[in-house]
C-alpha cells in the first residue's frame, strides 16, 4: 500500500482525499490520523479545513518587490522590444532615465513569462557582416535615409505635429560599423544631390579629424544615392577617390547587408521621433533636438551590438584607438536644404551633369 508521500507525488488532490477518509474513520481525531498516515497534524488540519488543491506559497507581503506600475512598464517594454534583461535595463535608462538593476528586470521578465523575440537565419548560425575585432574605426560605414513620417512607427499626434509645423521629413544617416558612431543630417525632401553632399561632408569631417586610412561607404539602391545606376556610382567614386574613399550600392534584395544602419531607425523612432518633435514648433528647434539625440547616441547611449560590450560609441572608439580626438563625435547635425545652398553647388553641378 502506498504511503501519503507517494500518493502525493502522483496527485496532491488524491492524497488529501485519503487524509479526509482516514480522518472520518477516526471520528475527526487529528492526532490518530496523523499517526496512521505518518504525517504532521498540521497537514491533517490543512486537508480538513482547506481545499483539495495546493495553495500559492507566495508571501502576502514583499517589502522589496518592485512597484506594480514599474513592473508593468518593464513587462510592456519587454514585450514591445523583445529585449532580455541586460539590454532592456539599458533601454529603460536611455528612454526613461530609470536605473533598474539587471537582476530586477530579469526577475520581472521571468515571473511574468515575457519571451524574447528571436530572429533566426536559415541555418540558425550567426553571420556577422564584418570582422569587428580587427575593424579600424571609420573603415567601413553604412549610409541610409529614413522617412520620418512613418505612421506605423509614430504616434498619430506626433505624425500630425510634424505635418502641421512642416518639420523635416527625411533623415540622412551614416554609421561606423566598428564603433557605431553616427552622423546625421535632415532635409525637407529626398534628393541625390543632398545624398552626395552629405557623404562628402562626412568624409571631409573625418579627414579633418585625422582619419587617414581608406574609407568604404555602402548604401542601398535608393534614389537619394545612385538608384542602382552603375554610371552614377562610378561618378560618385570619381568624386570620392581624391579623398581616399570608395562607395558601392548593395545588391537588390540584400537589405541585411545594411543591418547596422537599418537597426538604428528603430531606435530613432522609439527614443527620439516618438517623443521630442512634439516639444518643438520650428525646423531650427527640431535640429537642436536632433543634435542632442545624436550626442546622446555617440557619448551616452550604450550599445548592445556585436563586439560593443555594452560600451558607448565614444568609449568604443577610445578602446579601438585612443589617438583619435573625442571631438570627432561633435559632428554638427544640420538641415541639408540650408547648408546645400551654401556649400553644395559643386556636388549639385556634377550630379546634374552626369544624371540621365
Amino acid at each position: 500500500m502506498l504511503n501519503y508521500q507517494e500518493i502525493r507525488e502522483i496527485s496532491p488532490e488524491k492524497a488529501r482525499e485519503v487524509v479526509k477518509k482516514v480522518l472520518k474513520e477516526q471520528k475527526g481525531n487529528v492526532s490518530a490520523t496523523a499517526r496512521i498516515l505518518k504525517i504532521k497534524r498540521k497537514t491533517v488540519r490543512r486537508a480538513r479545513d482547506g481545499t483539495l488543491y495546493d495553495q500559492s506559497r507566495s508571501p502576502h507581503n514583499s517589502p522589496n518587490k518592485i512597484e506594480t506600475s514599474m513592473e508593468q512598464l518593464i513587462i510592456n517594454e519587454g514585450q514591445n522590444t523583445g529585449y532580455r534583461y541586460r539590454r532592456l535595463s539599458g533601454f529603460l535608462y536611455d528612454k526613461y532615465g530609470l536605473t533598474i538593476a539587471e537582476d530586477t528586470v530579469k526577475a520581472v521578465l521571468r515571473r511574468n513569462k515575457v519571451k524574447k523575440k528571436k530572429v533566426r537565419t536559415a541555418n540558425k548560425r550567426s553571420r556577422p557582416l564584418y570582422d569587428y575585432e580587427h575593424l579600424l574605426p571609420f573603415a567601413e560605414m553604412q549610409v541610409d535615409t529614413k522617412y520620418v513620417l512613418d505612421l506605423d512607427a509614430l504616434p498619430e499626434e506626433v505624425y500630425g505635429h510634424i505635418l502641421k509645423y512642416n518639420l523635416p521629413k527625411y533623415e540622412y544617416n551614416i554609421i561606423d560599423a566598428a564603433t557605431r558612431i553616427r552622423f546625421t543630417a535632415y532635409a525637407h525632401e529626398l534628393s541625390a544631390s543632398f545624398g552626395w553632399f552629405f557623404i562628402t561632408f562626412v568624409v571631409n569631417w573625418l579627414r579633418m579629424h585625422g582619419i587617414s586610412h581608406h574609407i568604404h561607404i555602402q548604401a542601398d539602391n535608393g534614389a537619394e544615392f545612385c538608384s542602382g545606376s552603375k554610371k552614377k556610382e562610378s561618378t560618385l567614386n570619381e568624386l570620392l577617390k581624391y579623398m581616399n574613399t570608395s562607395f558601392n550600392s548593395i545588391p537588390a534584395g540584400k537589405k541585411y547587408l545594411q543591418g547596422i544602419v537599418e537597426n538604428s531607425h528603430r531606435h530613432d523612432d522609439e527614443q527620439f521621433l516618438s517623443i521630442h518633435p512634439l516639444r518643438v514648433r520650428s525646423t531650427s528647434g527640431f535640429i537642436r533636438k536632433a543634435q542632442q539625440w545624436q550626442d546622446t547616441w555617440n557619448t551616452a547611449r550604450r550599445s548592445q551590438g556585436i563586439c560593443m560590450n555594452n560600451l558607448t560609441p565614444l568609449k568604443k572608439l577610445k578602446q579601438k584607438d585612443d589617438t583619435i580626438s573625442s571631438n570627432i563625435v561633435s559632428f554638427p547635425t544640420f538641415l541639408l536644404d540650408d547648408i546645400f545652398k551654401l556649400g553644395g553647388s559643386y556636388v549639385h553641378t556634377t550630379y546634374q551633369t552626369e544624371r540621365f
